[in-house]
C-alpha cells in the first residue's frame, strides 16, 4: 500500500481496496441517516492490522453534508448522530465519571478542535461533589480539560493525562483532536469515531505518546476531524490526474502508452516529497475558512458528547448551560 498519510481508517480501507479485491480481517458496514453517511470499519484480527496499517478495533467515520457549518438544524442532526455511534462504543452507569480530553494547540486553528470542544462541553463531577443535592441523579459526573502540546507546557501529554487519570480515576476517556487526511474533500467534512485510542500530533507528523488503554488502564475513545491535508498528497494526487488524461489520450500500444502505464506511483509520490522538502518542508494545507468551520464543528462535536454522556437530556436544555 502506498504511505499516504492519512489518519482516517475509511481511506486506509480504500488505498488498500484499490489494488485487492478483498479485505482479509477487515469487515465493513455502510448505512446512512438521511443525507448522513456513516462506515463502521472493523479490524477484526492481526492480518487487518497489518494490512490496513492500524490497531484491532472499531472505526466509525460519519461524512457530514456539505453546508453543514452554516445550518443549524443540520449541526444538530450531526450531533444526534454522533451521539448515537459514540453510546455504541462506550458502556457507563449513571455513576461512573466520563474525563473529555482536547488535544491540540489552541493558538493554532486547524490544530484548536480539541480545546474548542472541551470550551463547550457540560461538565458536572464538581456538582456533584459540592451540590449533590440540587443535581438530578440522572446526571453523570463528567470532566473535561486540554492539556496543550508539549511546546507550550514542556510536558508529554500522555504524562499529563496519566497524572490526571490517577488523581480522578475515571471510567472512560474520550479524547477530541485534529487529524490529516489523504483527500481535501474530506477535510472539515468527516468526524471519526475509535475505540483504540490515539496517538496526539499523529496527524501533523509529531507522533507523541499514545494514550489508549494499554497506556492508561481504561477505555479510550478518540473522535476526531482531519482539518489539514499533506502537501505532497495534493501534489500527489493532481499529478495522477493529468497521467490519466493523458493515458486516455495515448494511444494504446504506443511508446508513450506504455511509459506513462509503468510508472510507479510509490516512487512518485516520495520523489514529490523529495522535491517538495527543501522549498516548503513538511508543509501542512487547510483551507481558508478554517476559523468558522473549526467554530461549528466543535459544538457539533461537543454536542455529540454530551447527549452521549447525558442520555436522558435533551439537546435544547443542554445548550442552555454551554457556549
Amino acid at each position: 500500500m502506498i504511505s499516504i498519510r492519512t489518519d482516517l481508517a475509511v481511506e486506509a480501507k480504500e488505498i488498500y481496496a484499490k489494488e485487492n479485491k478483498e479485505l482479509p480481517g477487515v469487515e465493513v458496514i455502510e448505512s446512512r441517516q438521511g443525507d448522513i453517511r456513516i462506515t463502521d470499519v472493523r479490524i477484526v484480527n492481526e492480518t487487518g492490522e497489518r494490512k490496513m496499517g492500524k490497531p484491532q478495533g472499531t472505526y466509525i467515520t460519519i461524512d457530514i453534508p456539505k453546508l453543514t457549518h452554516y445550518d443549524g438544524d443540520t449541526m444538530d442532526l450531526v450531533s444526534r448522530v454522533l451521539s448515537d455511534e459514540l453510546s455504541k462504543l462506550i458502556s457507563l452507569e449513571k455513576s461512573m465519571t466520563a474525563l473529555v480530553v482536547g488535544l491540540g494547540n489552541w493558538n493554532v486553528t486547524p490544530d484548536a478542535l480539541g480545546p474548542k470542544v472541551v470550551s463547550k462541553i457540560m461538565v458536572t463531577r464538581h456538582l456533584k461533589q459540592l451540590v449533590p443535592d440540587k443535581i438530578d441523579e440522572e446526571i453523570r459526573p463528567v470532566c473535561a480539560f486540554a492539556p496543550g502540546v508539549l511546546g507550550l507546557t514542556g510536558m508529554e501529554t500522555g504524562e499529563i493525562l496519566k497524572g490526571v487519570v490517577d488523581k480522578i480515576k475515571p471510567d472512560v476517556i474520550i479524547c477530541i483532536d485534529a487529524l490529516a487526511s489523504r483527500k481535501m474533500d474530506r477535510v472539515n467534512s468527516t468526524i471519526q469515531i475509535g475505540n483504540t485510542g490515539i496517538s496526539p500530533g499523529s496527524g501533523v507528523g509529531n507522533k507523541r505518546m499514545e494514550l489508549s488503554q494499554k497506556t492508561l488502564g481504561l477505555p479510550v475513545i478518540a473522535i476526531g476531524v482531519p482539518t489539514v491535508v499533506d502537501a505532497a498528497t495534493m501534489a500527489n494526487d493532481t499529478i495522477d490526474l493529468v497521467l490519466d488524461q493523458m493515458i486516455k489520450q495515448a494511444t494504446s500500444g504506443s511508446k508513450f502508452y506504455d511509459m506513462l502505464n509503468s510508472i510507479d506511483k510509490t516512487e512518485k509520490y516520495r520523489m514529490i516529497e523529495e522535491i517538495l522538502n527543501p522549498y516548503v518542508g513538511n508543509l501542512m494545507v487547510t483551507p481558508k475558512e478554517v476559523d468558522t468551520v473549526i467554530d461549528a464543528l466543535s459544538r457539533v462535536i461537543a454536542n455529540g458528547i454530551n447527549l452521549a454522556l447525558q442520555p436522558t437530556l435533551e439537546l435544547d436544555y443542554i445548550n442552555q448551560f454551554v457556549n
